[in-house]
């Protein structure tokens, strides 16, 4: 005959590890899908003005960068301390803003090309006649809607 042990009041059953693989793979695609990768460097320093009225822009994929300002301490040994102009992660001349924008237009999809932003990261010290030089180049390959990227506050505190 099969003896019968009585269960010892108090113990508590082992922790089932079964569903630990499920938990950690779900946990590596959570953050492998919400990870946004930095796409450039910034090489020039850029202080943003002020600004009052301002509005967030909703889709950022549908936003071109062209950053302006002096170059930061590593390359103003080869730039100088000129502001420049930076397109991805390259400086460029004025002649090369229209080319970058075509480039950039059709690496995007074709419902998206008729209304992407050109976003202008200048930097408050940046002389205005660069960035007449910019919009020329804009307007001649019909990039006509172009944002400021600015901070909320008060615009005169620019002025100090």
């Amino acid at each position: 005959m099969a003896k019968f042990n009585k269960k010892k009041d108090g113990d508590l059953p082992a922790v089932s590890t079964a569903s630990l693989p499920d938990i950690v793979f779900m946990l590596l695609f959570f953050f492998m899908t919400v990870t946004v990768m930095k796409d450039s460097s910034l090489m020039v320093q850029n202080t943003l003005p002020n600004a009052s009225e301002v509005k967030k822009l909703e889709k950022k994929d549908r936003v071109l960068y062209i950053y302006v300002g002096k170059p930061t301490r590593e390359y103003q040994k080869v730039f100088g301390t000129e502001p420049k102009i930076q397109l991805n992660d390259k400086f460029a001349n004025v002649s090369e803003v229209g080319d970058f924008i075509l480039m950039e237009r059709a690496k995007k999809a074709q419902e998206l090309q008729n209304v992407l932003t050109t976003a202008l990261k200048v930097d408050k010290n940046a002389n205005m006649g660069l960035i007449s030089d910019i919009k020329l180049e804009l307007r001649k390959v019909n990039a006509l809607k172009v944002n400021y990227t600015t901070y909320e506050g008060d615009a005169f505190r620019n002025l100090q």
